[in-house]
Parts: structure tokens; sequence; C-alpha cells
């Protein structure tokens, strides 16, 4: 697995739009941008990132402006600038060779995930999922944004769930707020495994199998030794189709040689029969540990997880820590 160099004040970072653009919400970018420059951090954005559309620019200028972030030696990291739905047109044109023979970190959360999974699962370059460079706007005195943070320059690579959450995304709100107790819930009540990490938004995700960007299968019998900690951020799939893909992954091999799976809260619930996820976990997976309610997601406090990693994972009753290791 190659580990990128984490940044460090003075590092740069690039932010490209492989999927949406930020014009409609300028505001919250900008100081999110101001929290990574009073890191130290310095920001270079290509041309279509404040466009005002649902797509940035056209899939081959998308891919074009994010593999110039990777080529440029000036570049010290890459983020994604937003999530959106259309990032999966682009795919084609990032260059995955350039960015692996330039490893830099890439960090993404929600649609990011087709570049960040591939670039991890075929490529063997590790990536951080959780935050786009628009999340950082609620400033690092909430506790997820702190943490996030440490990420970023490798100090710290450890995580605890966090006392509260708020029950919905930040952009349904007018004040955020923590408004829920802050307890996961899992199969069993004690779970102690290791694991490579490896995982993001399931929506999209569930869009890969059997393209020529899903290496999966490679992955987990490459690392099958080390074995494997998946983890998914439910965005708005249904309870039934959620069942039903994480019961595709299984039937393509994903889930071989994994130790644990853990599933963040869904933003948008739904059911066509009366299927809860838990029930829908429960039935696809019956013979693997899985934790849900997780702080990973589209609500916040949200996680980062680093693809590739090793994953050490203490679940007890309810609470659980989580800590990363660069082998």
């Amino acid at each position: 697995m190659i580990y990128p160099e984490f940044i460090h004040p003075g590092s740069t970072i690039g932010i490209a739009a492989p999927s949406a653009g930020v014009g409609d919400k300028i505001p919250d970018f900008e100081q999110s941008l101001s929290v990574l420059e009073e890191e130290g951090y310095r920001i270079r954005e290509t041309p279509s990132v404040r466009t005002a559309d649902e797509r940035s620019a056209d899939a081959e200028t998308r891919g074009r402006e994010i593999t110039s972030l990777f080529t440029d030696d000036s570049i010290d990291m890459v983020m994604a600038a937003a999530g959106g739905d259309f990032l999966n047109e682009m795919i084609p044109y990032f260059d995955f060779e350039a960015a692996r023979k330039h490893p830099k970190w890439m960090m993404g959360a929600s649609d990011p995930t087709g570049l960040l999974y591939p670039y991890t699962v075929k490529y063997d370059v590790a990536s951080f999922y959780g935050m786009n460079a628009g999340s950082f706007d609620l400033g690092r005195d909430w506790d997820y944004i702190a943490s996030a943070l440490h990420f970023l320059n490798g100090s710290d690579l450890s995580e605890h769930n966090f006392p509260a959450y708020m029950s919905k995304a930040k952009f349904m709100v007018d004040t955020p707020a923590y408004d829920s107790e802050d307890i996961w819930q899992a199969t069993q009540d004690e779970i102690h495994v290791s694991g490579r990490c490896i995982g993001g938004c399931i929506d999209g995700l569930k869009d890969l199998i059997g393209t020529r960007f899903d290496a999966t299968r490679d992955f987990v019998e490459r690392y099958a030794d080390d074995h494997q900690i998946f983890y998914f951020d439910n965005f708005a799939l249904s309870a039934e189709n959620f069942y039903r893909t994480l019961k595709q992954f299984s039937y393509a091999g994903w889930f071989d040689h994994t130790e644990a799976v853990i599933v963040g809260r869904v933003l948008f619930e739904s059911s066509e029969t009366g299927m809860d996820y838990e029930d829908a976990v429960r039935m696809a997976l019956p013979h693997i540990p899985v934790i849900t309610q997780a702080d990973i997601g589209h609500t916040i406090p949200a996680m980062v997880m680093i693809n590739g990693a090793m994953m050490h994972l203490d679940y007890d009753h309810g609470n659980a820590s989580i800590s990363f290791e660069l082998v």
C-alpha cells in the first residue's frame, strides 16, 4: 500500500470539482477554505470549482482538471470540492496511472467515492473518505472537524464515537446543533478486530460493480492475510435496495475475508416493505459482525476513514474506538 506524505503548514491543497460545483454555496465554501488556511495551508482551485451546476463541467474537463493536480509538483494534496450525483460520468477521464506515479492524499465524501475507491483498491494508494473541501465551514470548535484536521497532517489517526450527533444534514437546518445521543448499534455486544479499511458511499459503490473500476476482489485477495473492515455511508438507499446491494457485494466476493462491516447513519431513510436497516444487514451478512448508526456519512459528526490502512476497531456496548496504522 502506498501512503502519500501528510501535509504541513505551507503545503498546498489542490481542489477540483469532479462532481458538482459549489457556485450556489460560495459563502459556506469560502468559510471552509478559511479554516484550512488558518491551519497554514495554501489553496489552489481548478477553474470549474465555483460553477453553480450539478455538473461542474463536462466529464472530460472534470477528469483533466483533477488529473492536473496530481501531475503538478507544487500541489501536495487533492480534495474534491463537493459531492453530487454525476461523478461516474468522468471516471474514465481521470488518469489513475498518472495519479499513482505522483501519489498524493486524495480526500472526498459522498459522490467522490467513485475516484477514491478505485484509487485504493485498484492502484494501491491510500485515500481519505469523510470530508470535502467545503465541509470544514463550521470550524475547528466542532469536534469532528478538529479530528479531521489532525488526519490531514497525520498527527492523530484515532477516533472515538462522539457524545452526540445531528439527526439531519447541516444543509437541512438553519442552525446546526447536536440533537441526539450518539450510541452505535451492533449485531453483537463486543467487537475487537483489525483489517484493511475500505469503503465509501454505498450509493456510488453499487454502480462500480462489474466495471473496470471495480478491483475489489483483487484487493481483498491481495490483502487476504490482513483481512478487511468495510464501511458504508448510505445516503438514500432504501432498506430493500441496501439489502440487495450488500447481497450483491457478497456474491461478488467482496466480503470473503471481512472481519466486520461498519454502516453509518442513513440520511434519507425509506422502505417499500417495512424492512428496517438493522434487519437488512442481519439478513444480508449473518456471519459478519456489523455495526450500524456509526459516525460515518452525511450527518454530523462524520469520521474520516483511511482507505487502505489497517484499522483497529474496538466496540463495546455502544461505544467504539478506531485507530489506523499505515503498514
